[in-house]
């Protein structure tokens, strides 16, 4: 894993319990690239693994958040064949197998993140500069933020797994619209579409965003954030809501038997503020990732 020094596109820093990924190409309002990409899944790495670090924020560098893929290499940017394209193939690929969408790397990484994520969308957010930000957990822009999902309008299709993120963060029907249209549109469409929480003046965005990541910090135990991020975003592909009693039951038993549990209650009722002791790293219960176990019932 490389550490924070060696990265060329973004720029990492920790500010008490606040890691920020900043996406640095400002000269190219921030167009993605596989480099940005490999170096942003190593940033949510760095935060995964530092249990200092109780939220992360992403945000851009400069006038815009991220402008899209880089269109540097004109028709063939989206020719995973052409030696000039920004698909990444596997080593080995050959039909029918097929190159993974180097935007759903990304996505999927911070999809496993154990720590939520808020995004900072500071200019605008178009193609993957939108996507990306869909399964990050809270939202927030500037005033002069953009948006478009504007695949169909390039001749291919909605990338970084966004077909099953968009449609459960704005709804079907939003989410139809917004990538038939392929237009780009203001944040207050965003706002009304609930594809972001709030719009700031640009000089108030990042604080507005690290004053929410500092109320997570504060107020909720690490593992139990973390177990919350999870529950919820699996139980949107849930079948029943059977499943999410099965998630809840293990939950709310390994939980309430725990050192956070008893400093929860304690801290309410002497009135001050919880010291937690359980991390991430270590102390999550033995059922997590329930998903991975094939015997789980």
């Amino acid at each position: 894993m490389p550490g924070q020094d060696a990265f060329v596109e973004v720029r990492y820093t920790v500010d008490g319990a606040v890691a920020t990924i900043t996406l640095n190409r400002p000269e190219r309002l921030n167009a993605f690239t596989t480099t940005m990409q490999r170096e942003m899944n190593a940033a949510f790495d760095l935060a995964d693994a530092d249990d200092g670090v109780r939220a992360v924020i992403v945000t851009g560098e400069g006038r815009g958040f991220c402008a899209g893929a880089d269109l540097g290499a004109g028709g063939e940017t989206f020719d995973a064949e052409s030696p000039a394209a920004t698909a990444e193939a596997p080593v080995g690929a050959a039909p029918p197998h097929y190159p993974r969408d180097f935007g759903g790397k990304l996505t999927l990484r911070i999809f496993e993140c154990t720590k939520p994520v808020i995004a900072a969308i500071n200019g605008p957010a178009v193609g993957i500069g939108a996507t990306m930000t869909l399964p990050m957990d809270i939202r927030l822009a500037s005033d002069n933020a953009r948006f478009g999902f504007v695949f169909a309008g390039r001749g291919i299709v909605p990338e970084a797994a966004s077909s099953w993120f968009l449609p459960r963060v704005v709804g079907i029907n939003r989410a139809l619209e917004w990538c038939m249209t392929a237009r780009v549109f203001p944040a207050a469409e965003a706002l009304a579409g609930g594809l972001v929480r709030s719009i700031h003046p640009a000089d108030e965005l990042l604080p507005a965003a690290h004053s929410l990541a500092e109320e997570i910090a504060t107020n909720a135990a690490p593992v139990s954030v973390t177990l919350v991020r999870q529950m919820l975003w699996r139980m949107l592909g849930a079948g029943h809501p059977m499943e999410a009693h099965k998630v809840d039951s293990r939950g709310v038993y390994s939980t309430g038997r725990s050192a956070d549990a008893r400093e929860g209650v304690m801290a309410f009722l002497e009135k001050r503020a919880a010291q937690w002791s359980m991390r991430p790293s270590t102390d999550m219960p033995e059922w997590y990732p329930w998903w991975d176990d094939p015997a789980y019932e």
